[in-house]
């Protein structure tokens, strides 16, 4: 999927759950949606590599379910770099279930468009 087109799915994401957890997980407007899914984008593109290879070991040892954790931790570092008031979390655990969310959501998105495309080529 493409990098615009998964920015697009994420706002929209943010905007569901935060509607869903209006306690825990706060979105000041559309634009600040948009603007935490592309630093969140930034973040994963330059700093989740090097998280991902620091905690390999135990990212093994709990068969991968330490990426949640580090899922988690990307979008707090989102919040902090968007400001609280703006787009931000109850707590660490919050944000691990938001990123489990979302994981789940663009899983299921990305089959969606998966299997558009294929569709629409195998008509062509």
């Amino acid at each position: 999927m493409g990098f615009w087109k998964r920015i697009l799915i994420n706002t929209i994401l943010f905007i569901a759950i935060a509607g869903f957890f209006q306690s825990s997980f706060h979105v000041a407007s559309v634009w600040m949606a948009l603007i935490a899914s592309f630093v969140l984008a930034i973040l994963n593109a330059a700093i989740k590599p090097f998280l991902l290879l620091l905690s390999l070991p135990i990212t093994l040892l709990t068969l991968g379910l330490f990426s949640i954790v580090i899922n988690g931790f990307m979008l707090q570092m989102t919040s902090y770099v968007v400001g609280k008031a703006n787009f931000g979390f109850s707590s660490f655990g919050m944000a691990m279930v938001v990123s489990i969310l979302m994981s789940i959501a663009n899983v299921i998105v990305s089959n969606f468009f998966a299997k558009t495309a294929l569709m629409v080529n195998k008509a062509l």
